[in-house]
């Protein structure tokens, strides 16, 4: 504020030099000595600060002084003295503050050293004033604005406890509950559908695997209560050697298959937690393929089931781990032996388009109806519900199917109407036709 009041008054003071230079200028040759200083003394009323002015000749005698300032002491400048350009000065004349400019002012061949001034003591006073203004205001104003600052910050970050509080009384037991989403547009909407999303993320999983264990330990306590009670029976009263061997029959066909079952938990549980991992290398698809086929030519002629494999002659080169491709192919080759009576045909061809190798299982079996055919990957689910655990199995090979299918970035398709049979078709990415490298 001060450099503005002063730029003011500074450049009034240099628009009165130039209005004194001009005057000089013009009226001065007509103009004796005497008449000069009176022209000079009726225009000093021009203007406010008018009659602060005076003006000297090169060699530093007074041609006109302000009455103000007659008998003021204000130092006067030579010409050369004025050479670098104007020069400002606070004086103070007889108590009051005056704010001087002198210049020099060339007429006519001559120079003069023309000095104005302006007072300042109201621009002081103001000043003054404003400080005062500010010391006991910028406190207040700071108060208040923290105060209203804090006020908005609380009704601001206020959606933010809310978050925090909710998501905090959220636990494995309320996973199904939500936060609330404002519907504001900004930051905190998208912050809240975000965690909304994962909290289900989370939710689904959770679900998943409170649903896998429970199946898992149903699935287990089905064949350890056959073993324990077929044992039972065996020691409750001496039997013939033939009985006994009988029971440790039926004993051991059922750790066959709980062996079986614990093998795919254990498999789905690395996968899920990363540790199940295959090594890729340059296979021969054809060949994985080829030997699935071989077992399920095996299965289905022990169900008199007719069975068919198209495969092309030359190898269909992929990355891969062969032991997974082939579980992955008996997988589907043996549901579609399974889920077809005796007297059906399940067919088996490899084709190669665009890239991808793409392997069809199909089978002219019971098919699957429209509502099971979501949910034909998850884990423990029979699309068959009267089918028995003998014929039906656990439900975890089209997990696994799915699984090592997505570790080779390859999809399962799957087409199926209950009663006309089922097509599953599996896609995986092939690279260059060219022999491995071992290959001669």
């Amino acid at each position: 504020m001060r450099q503005s009041l002063f730029a003011a008054v500074d450049a009034s003071l240099r628009d009165r030099i130039e209005g004194v230079r001009r005057f000089i200028e013009q009226e001065s040759p007509s103009l004796s000595l005497e008449e000069i200083r009176y022209e000079f003394r009726e225009h000093s009323v021009l203007g406010p600060g008018g009659d602060l002015f005076q003006v000297a000749d090169s060699d530093g005698r007074w041609i006109y002084r302000s009455d103000p300032l007659y008998d003021s002491k204000v130092p006067v400048y030579q010409a050369n003295q004025l050479r670098n350009g104007p020069r400002f000065e606070d004086i103070e004349i007889r108590g009051t503050p005056l704010r001087f400019l002198s210049s020099n002012a060339d007429a006519h061949g001559k120079t003069y050293t023309v000095q104005v001034a302006a007072p300042v003591q109201e621009i002081r006073e103001g000043l003054a004033a404003f400080g005062w203004i500010l010391l006991g205001g910028v406190p207040l104003l700071l108060f208040l604005a923290s105060a209203g600052g804090y006020w908005m910050s609380r009704r601001a970050l206020a959606p933010v406890d809310r978050i925090t509080n909710t998501a905090r009384s959220i636990t494995a037991q309320n996973l199904s509950e939500r936060l609330d989403v404002p519907p504001t547009g900004d930051e905190l909407q998208r912050l809240s559908q975000t965690l909304n999303t994962m909290l289900e993320r989370l939710d689904t999983a959770f679900s998943r695997i409170t649903r896998f264990t429970a199946d898992a330990s149903h699935e287990l306590r089905t064949p350890v209560s056959l073993m324990r009670t077929t044992a039972e029976l065996a020691l409750r009263r001496d039997r013939r050697p033939e009985e006994y061997r009988e029971a440790l029959a039926q004993v051991l066909t059922e750790l066959e298959r709980t062996s079986t079952l614990i093998e795919d938990l254990l498999v789905l549980a690395r996968a899920d937690s990363g540790g199940e991992s295959v090594t890729l290398e340059r296979v021969d698809l054809a060949s994985s393929v080829a030997e699935a086929c071989e077992q399920g030519r095996v299965m289905a002629a022990a169900k008199q089931i007719q069975f068919e494999a198209r495969l092309p002659h030359e190898p269909v080169w992929m990355l891969g781990d062969v032991s997974a491709l082939r579980r992955l192919f008996l997988i589907l080759i043996d549901n579609a032996v399974k889920y077809t009576p005796e007297g059906g045909l399940v067919g088996v061809n490899l084709d190669r388009i665009d890239g991808t190798a793409v392997v069809e299982v199909t089978d002219t079996g019971i098919g699957i109806a429209e509502e099971d055919l979501p949910h034909i990957f998850d884990r423990f689910y029979r699309a068959d519900k009267a089918r028995s655990r003998e014929a039906g199995g656990a439900g975890l090979g089209l997990s696994i199917a799915q699984w090592i299918a997505s570790v080779h970035n390859g999809r399962i398709e799957v087409e199926s109407a209950q009663g006309c049979g089922t097509t599953l078709r599996v896609s995986i990415p092939v690279v260059a036709a060219m022999p491995h490298p071992g290959a001669r």
